[in-house]
C-alpha cells in the first residue's frame, strides 16, 4: 500500500469517528496499523486477547482493545512524505503567565515529593505535570506524520477510539517484548540534554535512579524468569535528550508466569512511578494537580501471531512450508505523548525524583523533555 493510501485510509477512519491506531516500531520503516470497524469499546484485564492494546498508568482503569477479529490491518513501506508546518496560535504573554503558575506548582509538588523520600516514606518516585498548548488546527494525522520523520528510533503511535480521545507519541522506552517464552525489557531513568556527543558523565543523583530502576525490574522478574541476562549501563539517545539505559532478557519459567503476571509485576515500572511501587503511586495520585489516564501507561502489539520461516532462502519453498508460528506482544511505555482536544494539545511530562533532586532543575528538566512533543506542533 502507497503511503498517500495509508494515511488517506487513517484519515477517513478518523472522520468516520471509528477506533484505529498507527503506529512505526523504533528503527523501523514500516507503519502499521488497527482499522477497527465499529465503535465499541473493547476492554482487557488479563491480556490473553489478541490486538493492540492501550492501558492506563492505574490498571484498575480499563484497558482498551483494539482487537484483531474486528480490525482491518494495514501497513505502508514508505515515510516519503512532506510535512506541513502548523502554527502555534497561544500568545507570547499567555505562555509567560500559564508558565509561571506551572513552574512554581511543580516546584512546590517536587519539594512535597523530597519531603517524602527524606521522611523515609519511599525511595523515589516520579513526578509529572500536564501542559496545554493551543494550536491552530487540529491537524491530527498531520502531527503523526512530523513524529514519524522526527524520531526514527522511537516507538511513535496515534491512537483513537471516541469514548476515550486521541493520542500520539514518540516514546524511548519499551515495556517487555515476547517471543513465545523469550522476554526483553529495559531500565530507561536519567535525563540530560543531548549536545553533539553521546560521550557525556553522569551525576550519581542520574546513576543511582538508573540503578533503583535495574534492581526493581530484576528482582520483580526473578519469580517469573529465568536465566536472567542484565547488560551494562549504556547512554542512549532519544531525540534532543540523552538517557541510561540497561537491556534485560530472560525466559518464562512456567505457565503460572504468563504475559498478565510480567506486566504486573513491571508496570508501572519505577522510571514512571517510583519504589516502593504501590507506595509511590498512591503518592502520585493523591498528589499530582491531575489524573494521568494514559499517560505513563502502555501501548502496542498483544499476542500476535507471526509466522516464521526455518529456512532463509526464499526459494526454497518445500522447507518454507515448515515455519513455525509465534506469539509476539511488542509493549511500549506511553512517555513523550499528548492527548489533542479540538484546538489543544496536552502535552504530558515528568521525571524521578530521589532524595538528592533539587526542585529548580527537575522542573527544567520537564521543559526540556516538553520539546520533544512541542516540536511537531510548532
Amino acid at each position: 500500500m502507497t503511503f498517500t493510501t495509508f494515511f488517506e485510509r487513517l484519515q477517513d477512519q478518523f472522520a468516520n469517528n471509528l477506533p484505529f491506531a498507527a503506529y512505526r516500531n523504533p528503527g523501523a520503516t514500516a507503519i502499521k496499523s488497527f482499522l477497527q470497524n465499529d465503535n465499541t469499546l473493547y476492554k482487557t484485564t488479563d491480556f490473553t486477547e489478541s490486538g493492540f492494546v492501550f492501558a492506563p498508568f492505574n490498571l484498575e482503569d480499563p484497558s482498551v482493545l483494539i482487537p484483531v477479529d474486528a480490525s482491518e490491518i494495514m501497513e505502508c513501506d514508505s515515510l516519503d512524505f512532506k510535512v506541513k508546518k502548523s502554527t502555534n496560535s497561544t500568545s507570547e504573554a499567555t505562555q509567560i503567565i500559564k508558565e509561571s503558575s506551572a513552574k512554581q506548582d511543580h516546584i512546590e509538588l517536587v519539594e512535597k515529593g523530597v519531603e517524602a523520600i527524606l521522611d523515609d516514606a519511599f525511595e523515589k518516585v516520579v513526578l509529572s505535570r500536564k501542559e496545554a498548548v493551543t494550536i491552530s488546527e487540529a491537524q491530527q494525522i498531520e502531527v503523526f506524520k512530523k513524529l514519524l520523520s522526527a524520531y526514527p528510533t522511537a516507538y511513535v503511535y496515534i491512537w483513537f477510539h471516541p469514548q476515550i480521545g486521541l493520542w500520539l507519541g514518540a516514546t524511548p522506552e519499551t515495556l517487555l517484548h515476547v517471543e513465545n517464552k523469550q522476554v526483553k525489557t529495559m531500565a530507561l531513568a536519567g535525563t540530560q540534554v543531548y549536545k553533539d556527543t553521546t560521550d557525556v558523565i553522569w551525576q550519581e543523583k542520574e546513576l543511582h535512579e538508573q540503578q533503583i530502576v535495574t534492581d526493581f525490574i530484576v528482582s520483580g522478574l526473578k519469580n517469573h524468569l529465568e536465566s536472567i541476562t542484565v547488560s551494562d549501563v549504556e547512554t542512549t539517545k532519544a531525540g534532543s535528550l540523552l538517557h541510561l539505559k540497561t537491556h534485560i532478557s530472560g525466559r518464562i519459567n512456567s505457565e503460572e508466569s504468563g504475559l498478565k503476571n510480567i506486566i504486573k509485576t513491571l508496570h508501572p515500572t519505577p522510571a514512571v512511578c517510583g519504589m516502593p511501587k504501590e507506595i509511590a503511586k498512591s503518592f502520585i495520585i493523591e498528589n499530582e494537580l491531575y489524573k494521568r489516564t494514559y499517560y505513563s501507561g502502555f501501548l502496542g502489539e498483544l499476542n500476535l501471531k507471526k509466522s516464521v520461516s526455518r529456512n532463509s532462502n526464499r526459494r526454497n519453498v518445500e522447507n518454507n512450508a515448515y515455519a513455525s508460528i509465534k506469539t509476539v506482544s511488542n509493549l511500549f511505555v506511553n512517555l513523550r505523548c499528548m492527548e489533542i482536544q479540538n484546538n489543544e494539545a496536552f502535552i504530558y511530562i515528568g521525571g524521578g525524583i530521589t532524595d538528592g533532586s533539587n526542585p529548580t532543575k527537575e522542573w527544567e528538566e520537564t521543559v526540556a523533555k516538553s520539546q520533544t512533543m512541542k516540536k511537531v506542533l510548532q
